[in-house]
């Protein structure tokens, strides 16, 4: 049984998995699956998958699930103690696996690990090191857009991983649950990061665990917008404490504004 599952969604991605697969297959730790769930695509991806990567269990949906649906069904299918979820547009570092297995087994309070994103194409500028959430409940990307000059080379507790890369221990899993099948799209990884924090667990940014993203790849501007205006209220009525929403309300809202009418745009 492997010790980590890899879980990758899906959905007519079929010119990005050749990066993905092979940054893979030169991991320098061995102990892993990896789980393509596929959200109904129609550009071939299955039978690209079953011809050439014999080492990769296809999961079919047949529909879109959006990616919480394909998430939770790979979780539901996973069998290591580690469960990742990787995007299907990423290239990882050879050590990459070996690096979130260390900082797992150094750190047992740690029940989810964020990796170093860097952009694809431009590999000194990142997409995050961390998501974090301001007081007006608006979530973010530490880092993104910003130059790697070593401002974030220091491993440190985080507020939640980017589930375009994010690891999980099993058991934590188990204790509160994995991706709320409601957000569907955008937020859902920051929600899974605040149960963890409510629930006692820690989410540690590990630097030496580093991923190349091929950012908005395949992730629509329209759709993301509608998905982040609806999803940052939900995150807020679901997690954020009451006591310092008496506090904070009018910056709530003013940044709910904001966003519901950018996402009318």
């Amino acid at each position: 049984m492997p010790s980590a599952s890899i879980i990758i969604p899906h959905f007519n991605g079929k010119q990005h998995l050749a990066d993905c697969f092979a940054a893979l297959r030169q991991q320098t730790e061995p102990d892993f699956e990896v789980l393509l769930v596929d959200n109904g695509s129609t550009d071939g991806s299955q039978a690209l998958v079953r011809a050439e990567y014999p080492e990769v269990r296809l999961l079919e949906l047949g529909e879109n699930r959006g990616f919480t649906g394909a998430c939770n069904a790979g979780w539901q299918a996973a069998r290591g103690e580690i469960i990742i979820l990787l995007n299907n547009d990423t290239a990882v570092s050879p050590t990459w696996l070996a690096e979130i297995r260390a900082a797992f087994a150094r750190c047992p309070e740690a029940g989810s690990i964020a990796c170093k994103m860097l952009l694809f194409d431009r590999r000194d500028h990142f997409h995050t090191a961390g998501d974090y959430v301001r007081l007006d409940g608006i979530p973010g990307n530490r880092g993104v857009w910003q130059r790697d000059v070593g401002q974030y080379d220091r491993e440190e507790f985080v507020f939640s991983a980017c589930g375009g890369a994010a690891a999980y221990r099993r058991a934590m899993l188990d204790e509160i649950g994995f991706l709320d099948d409601d957000f569907f799209f955008s937020c859902e990884d920051v929600d899974l990061g605040w149960r963890a924090n409510l629930a006692g667990w820690r989410v540690l940014y590990v630097p030496t665990a580093v991923v190349y993203h091929k950012l908005k790849a395949t992730g629509g501007a329209v759709t993301g917008s509608y998905y982040d205006g609806r999803n940052f209220l939900y995150l807020i009525w679901k997690n954020y404490p009451t006591s310092l929403l008496r506090r904070h309300w009018r910056a709530v809202l003013r940044a709910q504004l904001r966003i519901t009418a950018e996402a009318l745009r």
